[in-house]
């Protein structure tokens, strides 16, 4: 299978296999105008087997919400066919309406307000700023 290179964009790369369409939909990648190819279960050294996205076209993107679904993400973005960054990602303190607390009791739920959550330990735990429920 060959899938063309991209002269302006970005690369979501080492996604975790299987976890590629959980990133287009967090993203709400759907709703973009532009070329958008998702590779699932890629051959890869490391991994074994990995997702891989590829946007043709430069646009703003929440690191966090791609951190939170895999930490092991890195983004490439590509301009005149190079790839001219890598980013590699780290846990955030803080995830703002990235996800929402499964508390039904939670103020955040009840309220207009932004669902926070806070990061409180180096696996990746995250609770919710207000009732202290842990994220799911």
């Amino acid at each position: 299978m060959k899938i063309d290179e991209i002269e302006n964009g970005i690369v979501f790369d080492h996604i975790s296999a299987g976890k590629g369409m959980e990133v287009y939909k967090a993203l709400r990648l759907d709703k973009l105008k532009c070329q958008v190819a998702i590779i699932q279960n890629a051959k890869s050294e490391k991994m074994g087997a990995k997702d891989i996205i590829k946007i043709n076209e430069l646009i703003d993107i929440n690191l966090d919400v791609l951190c939170y679904i895999d930490k092991n993400i890195t983004v490439n973005i590509i301009k005149n066919s190079k790839s001219v960054e890598k980013k590699t990602l780290s846990l955030p303190q803080r995830l703002t309406n990235v996800i929402k607390c499964s508390n039904p009791r939670c103020i955040s739920n009840n309220e207009d307000i932004d669902h926070v959550f806070t990061l409180v330990d180096e696996k990746g735990t995250y609770r919710c700023l207000y009732c202290e429920t842990k994220a799911k």
